[in-house]
């Protein structure tokens, strides 16, 4: 059911310069907007996104942090955390040695996020900091991280080439981003399909937690996304010297995997 898309590597040529790519720009107020509307589903985030992908997001998310390549020890960076499912895969791996910072703009998520870990009695949580920040300013120094991931956020940012420019800026030389999200397909029947569902299943779910507006905004958001092609040529703009993008999940899910 889940399967590799067979994109080929994409590498930087040697004197590759900014290219005519335009990054997309969404009106500064849906910052505040998106923001508020991850405090509202804050709550029940966690069990909306068990129901609507069958628990599959969970494998989706593993394999997420298995691309970043993250080891024993790394001082690691899950941006756009949300209530910590990515940072406390991150957690496992790197032990208590190592060192996981869950970074969102949400103080809910990430209050949801603190309460899941002290619940939780693995010692190594005990290695995960929550910092509330904004991800096209990240407060961190170049080079800083082993590896970086983020689920579910680059598609919600209002400058993806500024989101990405800064995770360049602050992951170390030969490391690895590794970006979950929506996939945004050019395959006209695989994108029918995934409005279809989030019409008809995902919409009517959330209307019984009382989220339909707030669900709505999925389809627009997809739309207004970047391709796997265009993510890889996002990535190999702002630095990174090669990017593959996944399609998994039947091609509705996407991720992206790009080196320093």
């Amino acid at each position: 059911m889940i399967a590799a898309s067979e994109h080929l590597i994409l590498h930087r040529p040697p004197n590759h310069h900014r290219s005519i790519f335009r990054p997309r720009r969404r009106p500064v107020r849906c910052a505040a907007e998106r923001q508020a509307l991850f405090s509202r589903i804050a709550p029940v985030y966690d069990s909306l996104n068990d129901v609507l992908s069958l628990g599959q997001h969970r494998i989706w998310k593993r394999m997420a942090v298995s691309w970043s390549g993250v080891r024993e020890g790394n001082n690691v960076l899950d941006l756009c955390c949300g209530s910590g499912d990515l940072a406390f895969l991150l957690s496992e791996k790197v032990g208590p040695n190592g060192k996981v910072i869950g970074l969102d703009f949400s103080k809910e998520q990430l209050s949801v996020a603190s309460s899941r870990q002290h619940s939780r009695s693995k010692a190594c949580y005990n290695n995960i900091e929550w910092v509330e920040g904004n991800a096209l300013e990240l407060p961190f120094s170049d080079c800083y991280f082993d590896s970086i991931t983020m689920g579910y956020g680059l598609r919600n940012v209002i400058n993806f080439h500024k989101a990405m420019e800064e995770m360049y800026r602050v992951l170390k030389p030969s490391s690895k981003v590794s970006i979950l999200d929506f996939n945004k397909s050019t395959d006209t029947f695989n994108a029918s399909i995934q409005e279809w569902m989030i019409d008809n299943v995902v919409v009517p779910v959330a209307n019984g937690y009382g989220l339909a507006d707030e669900y709505k905004y999925l389809k627009s958001s997809i739309q207004e996304f970047l391709t796997g092609k265009e993510l890889e040529e996002l990535a190999l703009e702002v630095g990174f010297a090669n990017s593959k993008h996944f399609e998994i999940g039947g091609g509705l899910m996407g991720n992206l995997v790009a080196t320093r």
